[in-house]
């Protein structure tokens, strides 16, 4: 079957189409064969090296598709059931995958293929974020960075349903349309705006109980600056290069501030915590709360291209690719 590995670390030319063998599912594993691979910026860090890889490695950890084979000790799922998963590194863009049945969630009828690609990962992201990183109140003002993206535009509008005032960031006036069109009160845009200054008057002065940061670097500082006293920082992504080394005393001088560094894994550690996830996603997309919009479609074999589109920060909502 076909596969995107890399063999190497760097930019979207270390991205190798290659043929591989898939042995039969082992114990307690599945085999999916994909019909819809998710594209995520974690697949970037991957690739760079900014989060190590074992190589040589297929990349992606997102995707959708139908059980062609069960192994041994697996209940509950059979050959022919629509599958999706979103929490197994280093498989997702190929063909098909060995998954472990405890990994996966059946699909309901009213989500299909592509959603459930383009949704598990960001949406269930969104999910623990806005609920359990900090649960998100009615009548609360909160910033959101990358509002456009993928994971803010599902994470602005199940903000806004839960009563919150959102102020969302974007990269270019292009964007403010869209961010404001889903969900978010307010848009600013980092290239141009004061947007720190911006913040602190949209709420007379106090700042943010809660800063979400997928950006890294290039936000850090102003982030820390947006927050309220006893704030929150959640940092949970790095698409702009790595926070830079810090001393804790910051946090201290700006506001007695909080910080996580959060990841979807450790909100779906067990079968219980990763399948309610899941259905409040399903949830609200089934009910029209949160709609999933699918911006670029690519090829498997392109998948040098959807990083180079990645990359550009042109790109919003969701990127795919079709095996």
């Amino acid at each position: 079957m076909k596969a995107i590995r890399i063999t190497k670390t760097g930019g979207p030319e270390v991205l190798e189409v290659q043929e591989i063998e898939l042995p039969p599912p082992g114990r307690g594993e599945v085999r999916v064969r994909h019909t819809v691979i998710g594209v995520n910026f974690i697949d970037t860090y991957h690739r760079s090296g900014l989060y190590p890889a074992p190589l040589p490695a297929t990349l992606g950890g997102e995707a959708a598709g139908v059980v062609e084979a069960v192994g041994e000790g697996v209940s509950g799922l059979k050959p022919g059931d629509r599958v999706g998963y979103c929490t197994v590194a280093f498989c997702a863009y190929a063909e098909a995958a060995n998954i472990p049945a405890e990994r996966l969630v059946k699909l309901p009828d009213g989500i299909t293929d592509e959603v459930a690609a383009a949704a598990m990962l960001k949406g269930m992201t969104a999910q623990y974020l806005l609920k359990r990183t900090f649960a998100v109140k009615p009548g609360q003002t909160i910033l959101w960075h990358a509002a456009a993206g993928g994971v803010g535009l599902i994470a602005c509008q199940w903000a806004r349903h839960l009563g919150a005032t959102v102020i969302g960031t974007v990269g270019s006036d292009e964007k403010v349309a869209l961010a404001k069109a889903n969900g978010c009160a307010h848009v600013l845009n980092t290239r141009n705006d004061d947007w720190v200054a911006r913040v602190r008057e949209l709420t007379q002065g106090e700042g943010v109980p809660v800063v979400y940061d997928s950006i890294g670097k290039d936000t850090w500082d102003g982030s820390l600056d947006c927050l309220a006293v006893r704030g929150l920082m959640a940092s949970f992504g790095n698409a702009s290069g790595a926070v830079p080394s810090f001393s804790p005393g910051i946090l201290s001088a700006k506001g007695s501030l909080y910080l996580t560094r959060p990841s979807l894994y450790h909100y779906t550690r067990t079968r219980a915590e990763l399948q309610d996830t899941a259905d409040d996603l399903f949830d609200v997309i089934q009910k029209g709360i949160v709609k999933i919009a699918v911006h670029q479609r690519f090829k498997l074999t392109d998948a040098r291209a959807a990083h180079e589109a990645l990359h550009s920060r042109q790109t919003t909502g969701a990127t795919v690719l079709a095996p």
